[in-house]
């Protein structure tokens, strides 16, 4: 699951249905006809999303068909606006990745939550242009991920970090939180 970045078609690759809406989102209209034409395509966008999650939930043929072929109106839609049209044959283009999810109904729609886990890495690494050495790097992954993880565990980090330096350890250690607990995905 990506936003189309190259270095992540591997595998059984699918793409995010939110970033594929973000193409649409930085459109912008020209006149009024324009703004209609893409408000018109946003909304098929988000019904088709809409029918993806409930294919999910109860997969089906004849609904299976019909979110495909909804797909492929929309692709083939000519509007007035030469930038709209462009962008609708990007859609089309990546119909496989985005409708993945018709063959393999446990696959997300988007990778939102995944996206969140590695932000904040990614804004310190434009930053500070990166780290200097592969034990930089180690220390800073190793310290976003314990971060992370106290975050979801509902724990204080700077607690954490601090119990474990102090060597009270009335913190459970990270593995013990985490047995018996299914990540959502």
């Amino acid at each position: 699951m990506s936003d189309d970045a190259g270095q992540f078609d591997i595998l059984l690759h699918a793409l995010c249905w939110i970033h594929a809406d973000r193409v649409f989102q930085r459109i912008l209209p020209l006149n009024e006809r324009h703004d209609k034409e893409l408000n018109w395509v946003h909304t098929q966008i988000w019904e088709l999303f809409y029918d993806l999650k409930q294919y999910k939930l109860e997969p089906d043929d004849p609904l299976k068909s019909a979110i495909a072929e909804h797909f492929d109106e929309l692709c083939r839609t000519k509007t007035s606006f030469e930038t709209l049209n462009q962008a609708l044959k990007r859609l089309a283009r990546n119909k496989t990745e985005l409708l993945l999810v018709l063959e393999r109904p446990d696959i997300p729609l988007h990778n939102n939550l995944s996206e969140n886990d590695i932000r904040e890495y990614v804004i310190k690494r434009k930053i500070s242009g990166s780290t200097r050495s592969k034990d930089g790097q180690l220390c800073r992954d190793t310290f976003v991920s314990l971060k992370k993880t106290c975050l979801k565990q509902g724990i204080s980090f700077w607690d954490f970090i601090n119990d474990r330096i102090s060597k009270r350890n009335l913190i459970p250690y990270l593995p013990e939180l985490l047995k018996g607990k299914v990540c959502a995905v």
